[in-house]
């Protein structure tokens, strides 16, 4: 009697994993709300890595057949501008760097074509604590070279790898490199991704945060959710990666780097 081949998966472990949804994992509730759709579960942890990651480290199981970051950065590269995109070719985070495969790369980039926006293929930062002046978006551009920081793409696409599934990251900028984010953006998001308003209206009110300075927060936002939306809808099903079973890419050191 023969021996079964367990070093690759059974038939009925593929059929069940094609079934399986896209994970789509944002910050905020409004990205989340983006995302979703037939085929998609979405996390929104309000900005809080802490919490993402407690969350996807409980999963046993990817329970995905595919994870992708999908929301708003900032943008690190001086000539980006509210609503430019960017697609992940990697996601460096410490002294480590995601790589992110060409053919989901190319994939999306011929998907996105079409698009009015300017869309460019570059590295994403991730971190944990968000760089909110232009001093710390030069830091991070210098250190690492990447185009655009948020604070979830690190952590999904170490999930990616560690459960050996596709992953992507779509990014749309929001506040470019020149620009500093009013402090009170952190503390007025709540777990669920959504915003407390009244904690927006406190800051006004003891004069932490500017009037000015929302305003424009308010319409960098304007930009990046439309760039998000339009990428939504030119994107196939399942948020582009429905069909692509290549794995997470390599898991590298990263590269020291002097980016302008």
């Amino acid at each position: 009697m023969g021996r079964t081949d367990t070093s690759a998966p059974s038939a009925e472990a593929c059929i069940e994993a094609h079934y399986l949804p896209i994970l789509a994992v944002t910050g905020l509730a409004r990205e989340a709300r983006l995302a979703a759709g037939p085929g998609i579960v979405t996390i929104s942890t309000g900005a809080d890595p802490v919490r993402l990651r407690a969350m996807l480290d409980a999963r046993m199981q990817p329970g995905c057949r595919a994870a992708i970051s999908i929301g708003i950065a900032g943008g690190l590269d001086p000539a980006l501008m509210p609503g430019d995109v960017v697609i992940a070719t990697g996601v460096v985070t410490g002294t480590q760097r995601h790589s992110v495969s060409s053919t989901i790369t190319d994939r999306l980039v011929g998907q996105l074509s079409g698009l009015s926006n300017h869309v460019i293929l570059a590295d994403l930062v991730g971190v944990d604590a968000p760089a909110l002046t232009p001093v710390a978006k030069s830091t991070l551009r210098r250190q690492t070279g990447a185009a655009a920081v948020d604070m979830e793409s690190h952590i999904a696409a170490a999930f990616a790898a560690r459960h050996d599934v596709p992953f992507a990251a779509i990014r749309a900028v929001c506040d470019p490199a020149h620009r500093t984010l009013p402090s009170c953006i952190v503390s007025a998001l709540r777990p669920n991704g959504s915003v407390n308003v009244m904690a927006v209206v406190s800051a006004l009110a003891d004069r932490s945060a500017k009037l000015g300075n929302l305003v424009q927060l308010a319409d960098d936002s304007r930009r990046a959710f439309k760039a998000l939306r339009c990428c939504k809808r030119a994107l196939i099903q399942d948020l582009g990666i429905s069909a692509i079973s290549e794995p997470m890419g390599m898991v590298l050191p990263a590269a020291p780097t002097l980016a302008a």
